[in-house]
């Protein structure tokens, strides 16, 4: 049992159960020198500290830190074979990601790759990338299928992902993302409806019936998947009980921002290139702007537009885009640096969307993402009595220590 009692913290975090939008991201409830009490892996205390506490707890000082939410990277690719290195020099000599797809590189050199991994092996650096993460604060991590395009491959990936969240000793919580419409699997080039068809009638009911995925995701991009194909997919996705989620508006503006508000998806992700009409799509219709600064800075590509979607009145979450092609990289550190210097997100905000925001993206905000009794005692003490610290440390981690579920894990 997992009973912890961290006392003299600097306590700032997030409140509510559901995304933070607009300006209110800025906001942190703060105890200055608090008490956390977590009971069995749950939180049953949040408040100034106390003059007794009681037995059968393990104590812990924060001797005042800054201790927050667990974060949660809402984005990532973490299950995969092979690496492309290849690639990233290519792009540093100037091609461009698509022209890399075009010649047969990108997503689908990874899928060959995967399709001949083993599934152990897939899980043995899955769990590698996920013990790393958790050294930078992370305590649950979004993770999506889509290096397989086929039966077999996609079941395997999801399947690394259950195995290891149903290990009682994980570090890492992973919420599951069926995202077999991540590229055109070269024997259905030219017949991509076909491709959405056999997704649709074999694979999600599949994928239900296993208990493998809780949300469906899908490359809506100029080239890859058009609006009417995605939406077809969510929609069906959404039937069968599934969160929806949607790559959106990376390379270019495409509608895929539009699509998410119509259909009111946990989250669009990327937004690189979102319309003024998507921005405000999304925040009226609550879905979450996953950003992913780690991958403009990869690519050298324009930062989303951060600042002006929170001024528009948009839920912001920060996630990494942990993935062997357009992004090889899951600091945390990185993260809330490039968010803050260059997407122009105070800290407090960069912190809501790393926390409260980022379990909204993943339809956990009334489990995790904040500090509060009835949640999960997932949280993080910074090495410093200042969040400021997050961006000052400029890519360079400032956690101290990783808490999950009450256990000091880090």
């Amino acid at each position: 049992m997992n009973h912890l009692i961290i006392i003299n913290a600097r306590i700032l975090t997030p409140l509510g159960t559901s995304a933070i939008q607009g300006k209110a991201m800025g906001t942190l409830f703060e105890i200055p020198n608090g008490t956390i009490e977590v009971t069995d892996g749950i939180i049953t205390y949040v408040g100034e500290n106390r003059s007794s506490l009681p037995e059968g707890y393990s104590v812990f000082d924060a001797e005042g830190r800054v201790v927050l939410p667990g974060f949660i990277d809402s984005h990532t690719h973490l299950v995969f074979g092979g690496y492309r290195p290849e690639e990233f020099i290519w792009r540093m000599k100037g091609d461009s990601y698509m022209s890399i797809m075009e010649r047969g590189g990108g997503i689908i050199n990874t899928v060959r790759a995967t399709r001949e991994t083993s599934l152990d092996d897939l899980k043995a650096k899955a769990e590698w990338y996920i013990d790393v993460m958790s050294r930078m604060g992370i305590t649950t991590v979004e993770g999506k299928s889509g290096y397989g395009l086929d039966k077999e491959t996609e079941l395997k990936q999801l399947e690394v992902m259950k195995a290891i969240n149903e290990d009682p000793n994980r570090k890492v919580d992973i919420s599951t993302t069926f995202l077999g419409a991540h590229a055109v699997p070269t024997e259905y080039k030219g017949r991509e409806d076909a491709y959405i068809d056999f997704l649709i009638d074999e694979m999600l009911p599949l994928v239900k019936e296993k208990g493998l995925a809780e949300h469906c995701d899908i490359f809506c991009e100029k080239g890859v998947f058009t609006v009417e194909q995605s939406r077809r997919l969510l929609q069906a996705a959404k039937e069968r009980g599934f969160g929806v989620k949607i790559h959106a508006d990376e390379i270019v503006s495409f509608g895929g921002a539009e699509l998410a508000g119509e259909l009111q998806a946990l989250s669009a992700d990327h937004l690189l290139h979102a319309s003024d009409t998507g921005i405000q799509a999304m925040a009226e219709n609550h879905v979450v702007a996953t950003l992913l600064p780690l991958t403009a800075f990869t690519l050298r590509e324009p930062y989303a537009r951060g600042r002006e979607m929170i001024d528009r009145g948009c839920a912001v979450a920060l996630a990494t885009d942990l993935n062997p092609g357009s992004c090889c990289s899951g600091s945390i550190p990185l993260t809330f640096a490039l968010a803050c210097i260059y997407m122009n997100l105070s800290v407090e905000e960069a912190i809501t969307a790393m926390t409260l925001n980022g379990a909204a993206a993943i339809g956990r905000a009334d489990r995790i993402g904040s500090i509060e009794v009835g949640k999960q005692g997932d949280l993080v003490v910074l090495d410093a009595d200042t969040p400021a610290i997050l961006p000052y440390y400029t890519g360079m981690n400032a956690v101290r220590n990783t808490i999950k579920r009450g256990k000091i894990i880090y």
